[in-house]
């Protein structure tokens, strides 16, 4: 009996337990029944529908048709009045129809089958525009045709269906625009940009023609686009802008008119910038600035399905890229819930008009129920997740299953309803080639689709449909459920919120919540509320009011509350022009909550936030949030930001900071709920810093070549090679012992041993210019202030003499200058120092220096002498901590007395030992220090304890915005370890040490 009205089985084996919504009827009509075999088609309905037999067999004697082609001649005429008065007028049709049946795809040969109809484009181009008019018609009404047979007759299915008529009105498009350039350009000449080049028509396809979903008597939805203004460069000159619109109104006219032998394809250009107001066509510059300041939810909601369909691909590529982010935001857009909510609303208003229960598109459970379902998704989450991109919708219902977003039941449901409706609305316009979507109201028709769908009559047919709208409207009503309207009860803590009742009134209400200062709290959120009040109205003042006594709710969880909505309330302020954010906090009350709990245990991270309020979108997936990435990720992770933006400069700046602050975030995130210990945090902010040293050198490096091209030398075997240069770390980065606000000690070495030697570009510069100019560009993207903030300060002192020595020195040069000139300090630097991004055979040469270095025997008392002189330089120098306080790094017994204690003890057994040079930083060097017997386990381990509470001391006081400043009895004990040890191990106290000695 063709297709049962029958349940369609869930891929789990049970469904989810959701509200049921009440059944869909449709006006007029009783369809809950099943369908049964004891309720035959009338005979003489049947009759009324049935084709001539005559018709039947002149069209199958002409065509030489065979049995089974007459049945299916026969069916489609059944099914449809408008092939069967298309075939009575143009019987030579037929042969057309069975020459395309034979094809697997119908768009694949649609040119072919039109060079048979008309002759060559060539032949084409040369008509008078009413005869090419009628060609394309011709073509149309065939190909119309063809597929309505490939479609009733099973031979396509629906998707095949629809990107074949998505096909054809590409082509039709395309061939259009090619005739009108042609006659255009003869009388206008190539239209040209400023600098002379060529500029093309871009024809952007919309809707369903831009998701290759087009169904059967559709309009097209267009917009026309062109890369820049300019002029044609013919003898009579028009500018670009009026060229472009002369362009488009000859196409539309082509494919839109109504002639004698019908038309194209309807075209609606209503979709473009301003609608019917805007200009036919826009520059790639005038639609950017279009979207950029007036774009609204509902054009990206349209934008989503875009797609370049004729013209200049290249040029389009481009113009979509540069809109995708408008379409896409990297951000996640939780404002798009309340517009699409608003939306639902309309669409909900509309359906409580009776005639739209017939409409199998705008009506309940009908196909934009499903398309508001994909789509929600794909504005919410489309610019962080690739694949929600996808212009077609089943795709993108696919991928949100597997996202873990949809589950399998509702997928299930959703994407057999779309293709039963999609399959029910191509089958319902056939019959007449009308574009609509509301269900016949007359008898006939009514069988004629329900025979189309393989139904037996029309009360099957309607069950099986209402099946299917039941199943999606429910789907649509718990994807998009609205909050209950029905709640009468007043939260009490909106009153505080909204200053109702008097100040006693309020606190009491907050002291009732568990609030500790509660009359201090009042007042902070009373003269915030006042004092931002002008700039909260309109979207920002209601979602606020639904945000605050949530978010006060989760305030009061935690202690030091005032000074968590101190901070929460400065976060707010930041963001109340980006009210999409305040959407976020509310329609994700685990972010929400994450952001509270970041906040009480950092207010380092809410001043990160408050600057850069796009990180918030973290927050939104704990396991990310809590788990960073290890170095090998966050490379591929930058790597995908920057191959976005490869010639864009300006945005590669801003897109390497965002990655900064989002990694850094991770880790503080993780650092304050306790799931990284200390040591691991180091690791990864220097992970993070080295994986961004590799990329600007990178890009740096491309960037100095395209100008001046590769470095060339020669080396001691007569050969020519590729000098590198190599970044070194020094300090913290060199050491893995990054902290949150740490600056980058970096040294610069190449390996271009000729003095002679330049680039092989044609602007050719010496080598040590190309090296030096290639520091410096690293230099300056690392530490130029951008809206995104700065990525490191960069200290170079560290360099051979200093600040007065070369900015990039030669390797040969370096280690010279290492063995002859080198105070003992910077030999103490070195310990710390190692390659970190560049060129890795420049590294290797630095480490085997470092190496040679490191371990010149020292006579004991001499280096004793040189170190302990060097800490007490820095000691007098540095400004004086106030009594009962300690500073981490520099007092007496601190980290800084640690580093000089192990420095010294690597440069005292090097030339002995030279294993224990392997690492560099202090954990490891003691452990070395250790295996080589120089000193004892309990020492060791004494060491690092002393050490890595300091450290972790340190890295907390920065997450609370402090300085590295204690309280001295705090770490008492440590300081003692670290000044015994000095004692023993170089045989004297610390510098300063008996004055500050603990008591």
């Amino acid at each position: 009996m063709g297709e049962q009205a029958i349940d369609v089985p869930d891929r789990t084996g049970a469904r989810p337990r959701r509200r049921k919504p009440a059944p869909i009827r449709l006006q007029g009509v009783s369809s809950r029944h099943p369908p049964s075999t004891d309720r035959p088609i009338l005979v003489s309905d049947l009759d009324e529908i049935t084709p001539d037999q005559t018709l039947i067999d002149q069209l199958s004697d002409a065509s030489a048709l065979n049995d089974d082609q007459r049945r299916q001649l026969e069916h489609v005429l059944r099914c449809s009045p408008f092939i069967q008065q298309s075939l009575a007028a143009e019987p030579d049709i037929l042969d057309y129809v069975m020459a395309g049946c034979g094809d697997a795809f119908l768009g694949d040969g649609l040119a072919t089958r039109l060079d048979g109809l008309s002759g060559t484009r060539d032949e084409r181009l040369a008509l008078e525009p009413a005869a090419f008019g009628r060609e394309l018609r011709r073509l149309r009404r065939r190909e119309m045709i063809l597929i309505a047979w490939r479609d009733l007759n099973g031979i396509d299915d629906t998707d095949a269906t629809l990107r074949s008529l998505s096909k054809l009105a590409d082509f039709c498009v395309a061939e259009a625009l090619a005739y009108h350039e042609h006659h255009l350009q003869a009388r206008f000449g190539q239209p040209r940009g400023p600098n002379g080049e060529s500029v093309g028509m871009v024809v952007i396809g919309m809707g369903k023609l831009g998701g290759d979903e087009l169904n059967y008597s559709s309009d097209i939805d267009l917009i026309f686009a062109y890369a820049e203004e300019g002029e044609t460069d013919g003898s009579k000159t028009i500018s670009n802008a009026e060229y472009f619109i002369r362009l488009g109104q000859r196409l539309i006219r082509s494919l839109d008119e109504k002639t004698g032998h019908g038309f194209v394809f309807r075209v609606d250009m209503r979709l473009r910038p301003n609608g019917d107001e805007g200009p036919l066509a826009m520059s790639f510059d005038g639609l950017e600035l279009y979207y950029a300041t007036r774009g609204r939810e509902w054009e990206r909601y349209a934008w989503i399905k875009a797609r370049v369909i004729a013209g200049d691909q290249a040029a389009g590529r481009e113009l979509m890229d540069m809109l995708r982010p408008f379409v896409f935001r990297r951000y996640l857009d939780f404002g798009a819930f309340s517009q699409l909510r608003e939306m639902k609303r309309m669409i909900e208003r509309e359906m409580t008009d009776a005639a739209m229960h017939n409409n199998i598109k705008l009506g309940p459970g009908g196909i934009r129920e499903i398309e508001f379902i994909g789509q929600l998704f794909q504005l919410l989450r489309g610019g962080r997740e690739p694949a929600l991109q996808d212009r077609r919708l089943l795709p993108v219902l696919t991928i949100l299953e597997e996202m873990g977003e949809l589950d399998p039941t509702t997928v299930g449901d959703l994407t057999v309803g779309y293709d039963f409706l999609r399959r029910a609305e191509n089958r319902l316009q056939m019959l007449y080639d009308h574009q609509t979507q509301t269900l016949p109201d007359n008898k006939f028709d009514q069988l004629r689709l329900a025979i189309s769908m393989g139904f037996e009559d029309w009360g099957a047919f309607l069950y099986a449909l209402d099946q299917h709208r039941d199943r999606i409207h429910g789907h649509f009503s718990e994807v998009l459920r609205l909050p209950s309207d029905g709640d009468e009860n007043e939260d009490p803590l909106e009153q505080v919120w909204n200053g109702l009742g008097d100040v006693a009134e309020r606190v009491a209400i907050l002291e009732r919540h568990g609030f500790e200062q509660a009359a201090v709290l009042e007042r902070h959120l009373s003269a915030w509320r006042d004092t931002q009040g002008p700039a909260i109205n309109g979207t920002v003042a209601q979602r606020l009011d639904e945000l605050m006594p949530d978010l006060l709710r989760d305030i009061s969880a935690y202690q030091g509350q005032v000074a968590i909505l101190d901070r929460m309330l400065d976060l707010l302020a930041a963001i109340l022009r980006r009210s999409v954010y305040v959407a976020l906090l509310i329609e994700q009350p685990q972010a929400r909550r994450q952001l509270v709990r970041l906040v009480h245990g950092s207010p380092w991270i809410a001043s990160l936030l408050t600057q850069h309020p796009i990180l918030l979108d973290e927050l939104i997936d704990p396991e990310t949030l809590y788990a960073p990435p290890n170095k090998t990720e966050l490379a591929q992770e930058l790597g995908e930001l920057l191959g976005k933006c490869p010639n864009d400069e300006e945005r590669s700046l801003d897109e390497l900071r965002r990655f900064k602050q989002l990694a850094t975030l991770r880790v503080a995130a993780a650092d304050v709920v306790g799931a990284l210990p200390v040591m691991r945090v180091s690791d990864q902010l220097t992970w993070i810093a080295e994986v961004i040293l590799e990329a600007v050198h990178e890009r740096a490096q491309a960037q100095i070549e395209a100008r001046h091209g590769k470095p060339k030398a020669i080396n001691e075997a007569g050969e020519v090679f590729t000098p590198g240069l190599a970044i070194i770390g020094y300090g913290k980065l060199g050491g893995i012992e990054l902290g949150y606000g740490s600056d980058l000690d970096l040294v610069f070495l190449h390996d271009s041993t000729d003095r002679e030697a330049v680039t092989d570009g044609p602007k050719s510069i010496d080598n040590s210019l190309y090296f030096a100019r290639l520091a410096q560009k690293i230099i300056h993207t690392l530490s130029i202030r951008t809206p995104a903030g700065v990525l490191y300060e960069v200290d170079t002192r560290l360099r051979p003499d200093g600040v007065g020595g070369l900015l990039v020195s030669s390797v040969n040069a370096f280690a010279q200058y290492q063995a002859e000139h080198a105070w003992v300090w910077e030999v103490q630097a070195m310990c710390r120092a190692r390659f970190v991004a560049g060129t890795a055979s420049v590294g290797e040469t630095f480490a085997e220096i470092r190496r040679q270095t490191l371990t010149q025997p020292r006579d004991p008392d001499e280096l004793r002498d040189a170190v302990v002189g060097m800490r007490e330089k820095m000691r007098t120098n540095q400004t004086e901590t106030p009594a009962g306080l300690f500073h981490l790094k520099r007092d007496v017994g601190g980290i800084t007395d640690i580093e000089f204690l192990v420095q010294y003890l690597l440069l005292r057994h090097a030339a002995e030992h030279p294993e224990i040079l392997e690492f560099t930083d202090n954990i490891r060097q003691l452990d070395s220090l250790r295996e080589a017997g120089l000193i004892d386990a309990e020492a060791s381990e004494a060491i690092i304890q002393a050490y890595r509470t300091l450290r972790d001391a340190g890295h907390h006081q920065a997450l609370m915005g402090s300085r590295s400043v204690v309280d001295a009895h705090s770490v008492e004990a440590e300081r003692q370890v670290v000044i015994d040890q000095w004692q023993a191990l170089i045989g004297c106290l610390p510098p300063g040490a008996e004055a500050e000695r603990p008591e």
